[in-house]
């Protein structure tokens, strides 16, 4: 039979309520009267029930873990660092896909069916009005890898994604390019709006023409398709991808095109994911600090259970240029 907070009272001497307030935290209960607590606990082998516990104090743990990108495989290293940073701090990880979800009163829906405390966006290509009909309906929310405004209206963390574009055009330049292009994600994601719109400007204040196209998505089939399309025409010298995977994929279209990376085309990513620096890859690109995005994010999250009424803001993290193969080197 299951152990139960009674017999874990009985065993150690004590009313059913100190058990009670031991196994809650925040509660007061003296230091004598937790330790006959957790011995009698630890020798009964007795775990509390959590969801029983949230019935009383109407607080489930439960965070809902949004997305819609499953298919980059940046997200597993995104959501590893998610689970076990809400785990770490008592929380409890609800992984949702948003994937195909064009309406947020579906998903407000369905978090509320879980009870969910609160929730935190992870993506940029999820609409804002998904953050903020989350908010309407009364959950702290936090989106990560977000657009950030001087006047948020949700907490945003994430990086400067206009500079990250001219920090990637003014590396091309730096090494001698001439005809560069920028390659983004689906137009109407943020990340590649304003990615693009950095590397555009950097290239124009430098007197460099610059093209820009767009994959149908943040994938590794859409990177290798859109390339292989630019490469039917006159193509540029070097190219900025809006993303490691679309890197990857526009790596494989140019050497399926008997062509060879940086000598007659030079490629630099954004995201410094693992798959990056792997043997045959090797992709220069930008790094984007996703352990520290990722901490804010939890930090912020619990902020606003502590603090409901604070005002939303904005951090973000610089960004830096990761060395290895895939463009010639600086003169």
């Amino acid at each position: 039979m299951a152990i139960t907070l009674k017999d874990v009272a009985q065993r150690a001497g004590v009313s059913h309520a100190a058990v009670s307030r031991t196994f809650t935290p925040g509660a007061s209960v003296s230091a004598r009267t937790r330790a006959k607590v957790e011995k009698a606990a630890a020798e009964l082998n007795y775990s509390p029930n959590i969801l029983a516990r949230s019935l009383m104090t109407r607080k489930t743990q439960l965070v809902g873990l949004v997305s819609n990108n499953f298919h980059n495989p940046v997200f597993l290293e995104i959501f590893d660092l998610f689970t076990r940073g809400l785990q770490a701090q008592g929380l409890r990880p609800l992984l949702v896909n948003l994937s195909e979800e064009t309406d947020p009163k579906r998903s407000v829906g369905m978090l509320q069916q879980y009870s969910v405390d609160g929730v935190i966006v992870a993506s940029s290509h999820v609409a804002d009005g998904f953050a903020l009909a989350f908010q309407a309906a009364g959950m702290p929310v936090v989106h990560a890898f977000g657009r950030a405004t001087r006047t948020p209206v949700v907490p945003v963390v994430g990086i400067d994604n206009a500079d990250a574009g001219r920090i990637a055009a003014r590396t091309l330049i730096a090494r001698g390019y001439r005809r560069i292009g920028f390659l983004g994600g689906p137009q109407d994601a943020s990340t590649t709006q304003d990615r693009g719109q950095g590397f555009l400007e950097a290239a124009a204040a430098a007197g460099i023409d610059a093209i820009a196209s767009y994959a149908g998505a943040y994938s590794f089939d859409a990177g290798r398709d859109e390339m292989a399309r630019l490469l039917a025409a006159p193509w540029a010298e070097a190219y900025f991808c809006a993303d490691d995977v679309l890197s990857i994929g526009a790596l494989a279209a140019i050497r399926k095109a008997g062509l060879a990376v940086p000598q007659d085309i030079g490629i630099i990513g954004l995201n410094d994911m693992a798959l990056a620096a792997w043997t045959g890859i090797e992709l220069t690109t930008i790094h984007q600090p996703f352990a520290a995005i990722v901490e804010a994010s939890i930090e912020l999250m619990q902020s606003r259970f502590s603090n409901p009424g604070r005002l939303p803001e904005a951090r973000l993290f610089p960004c830096r240029i990761v060395e290895r193969a895939t463009l010639r080197p600086l003169p």
